[in-house]
């Protein structure tokens, strides 16, 4: 794993100062390198605008050769691959497995989605009507730090199948699966100039949307906060030539409403909110119950089944449902949102507290607000669940849909009825009914509404913001006009 820059083909040394990621599960060092400056950055984007003609005029066929090759690589070294997610994040071994299947597995996904998309379509007649797709140019990719890999891969894929060039920011927190999947395309042969890797802190991203702003590239994608995410927004709201592809998580809510099995749909509970620490952003933050002893007994069986959850680092034996969060300042503050919460007359059913002070271990903590004042309506990126119990069915889609965001929603219920009604009356992009909020399919859209996105879902429609359609109204030769063209003499 390299802790250098890339530019052009070259490998460098970035000219900013130096920084480090850590794993959060020990404490130790896991990459250290000097991040990209301004000028390294204005380097990159010229490399990948000198590059682009080339590289969208390679056949598609090529390109896609390239991508199979990457895949193949990413496969020949998985392990490496999760091991070093499950180092720089403290995520348990078992899942970054998984991630690491995600980054190979991104590439025959974004081949068929690619074709069935954006493909070529041809209307016959006299005068052929054809719809072709072409990209956008340089594309800027911003990745968050809780799938380091999987969802930047995910952006980056689409974009140098549609013939994009690419310059790459992984999250300051985990530069070095960035690096790992950079240095597997370069092997794989993509061009130079195609591919560009900048690692470094906010001047870093701030120098690469600068660049698209000042129209040096074409498009950005994101994903990461919601705060963060409306900032770049706002900044390009006098740039309609500038593609945006923004994913800024939820404060998703889970209704868990009549189910026969309790431990089966406390586990879904457990699954929606806890997985990944709670970092993931279709975590479920807002759980609601009714509001009597059905409503009780669910909370009651939660609660049992999170008191035995393992927590612990990544390789251990047996392996932990979770590790710490990606820094003890990320645990620190959950703790206090837990601790504010409470203030504000929240009943702890099980607290939220750092295991080890300075630590990134946090126990996960479930709260009932049903009596509290003021809940903001925010994303807690970590595992938080808040509860609200409620008197009837509507007044639990109501309070569902009482969030801004909109990203992932769902339902736990016996009752096929109130699953239809949810669907049709809940606000998000991901509805699910009786799985786990953080249950998503590759081979389907990934995005959400309102303060979740910018309507420009990933996954299998990352095709769509990676190459724009053009129609075409052809023939081989000029149409001779009619004898008796009207308007003619």
């Amino acid at each position: 794993m390299t802790n250098k820059i890339l530019i052009n083909g070259e490998w460098r040394d970035g000219s900013g100062a130096a920084f480090s990621s850590f794993d959060p599960s020990t404490g130790e060092e896991v990459w250290t390198g000097a991040g990209a400056t301004k000028a390294d950055v204005n380097d990159a984007v010229a490399a990948a605008r000198g590059a682009f003609q080339k590289w969208a005029l390679t056949p598609l066929a090529e390109r896609i050769a390239v991508m199979e090759r990457y895949r193949d690589l990413i496969k020949r070294d998985a392990d490496d691959l999760a091991k070093l997610i499950s180092r720089e994040t403290g995520k348990p071994y078992w899942e970054t497995k998984t991630e690491a299947a995600a980054v190979a597995g991104k590439v025959d996904i974004s081949i068929k989605a690619y074709h069935e998309r954006t493909g070529v379509k041809e209307t016959p007649g006299a005068t052929t009507a054809v719809l072709r797709h072409k990209p956008h140019g340089v594309m800027a990719v911003l990745g968050p730090y809780n799938f380091p890999a999987h969802l930047a891969n995910g952006h980056m894929v689409p974009a140098l199948i549609a013939g994009n060039t690419v310059v790459f920011k992984p999250s300051e927190q985990t530069p070095g699966p960035g690096a790992f999947i950079v240095e597997r395309m370069v092997e794989a042969g993509i061009p130079a100039g195609v591919v560009n890797l900048v690692q470094g802190a906010r001047e870093t991203g701030e120098a690469l949307t600068a660049a698209a702003h000042e129209g040096r590239v074409n498009g950005v994608l994101f994903t990461g906060g919601a705060r963060t995410g409306l900032a770049i927004h706002k900044m390009f709201a006098d740039r309609l030539d500038v593609i945006l592809a923004l994913e800024l998580g939820g404060n998703n809510p889970l209704i868990w409403w009549d189910t026969d099995d309790v431990e089966a749909a406390a586990f879904a509970v457990v699954q929606s909110a806890f997985l990944t620490s709670g970092q993931r952003c279709t975590c479920a933050r807002r759980l609601i119950v009714p509001d009597d002893a059905r409503g009780q007994a669910a909370l009651d069986a939660l609660a049992h089944l999170t008191d035995r959850l393992i927590i612990d680092q990544p390789f251990a034996d047996p392996q932990p449902f979770m590790g710490p969060v990606i820094s003890a300042g990320v645990a620190e503050g959950l703790e206090r949102a837990f601790d504010r919460l409470t203030e504000d007359d929240g009943e702890a059913i099980r607290n939220l507290s750092v295991r080890d002070e300075g630590g990134a271990f946090v126990t996960p903590g479930i709260i009932d607000v049903t009596r509290s004042n003021a809940v903001p309506d925010e994303e807690h990126f970590g595992p938080l669940l808040k509860v609200w119990r409620v008197k009837d069915f509507d007044a639990a889609i109501e309070r569902a849909n009482a969030t801004k965001f909109g990203l992932s929603a769902g339902i736990l219920t016996d009752d096929k009825a109130k699953w239809e009604k949810f669907l049709a009356l809940s606000r998000a992009g991901i509805v699910n009914w009786n799985r786990q909020t953080t249950g998503a399919a590759g081979s389907a859209p990934f995005g959400g509404i309102g303060a979740s996105g910018n309507h420009r879902p990933a996954a299998y429609y990352a095709a769509d913001y990676c190459a724009y359609p053009v129609a075409s109204m052809e023939g081989e030769a000029l149409l001779p006009m009619a004898d008796d063209q009207v308007g003619i003499n």
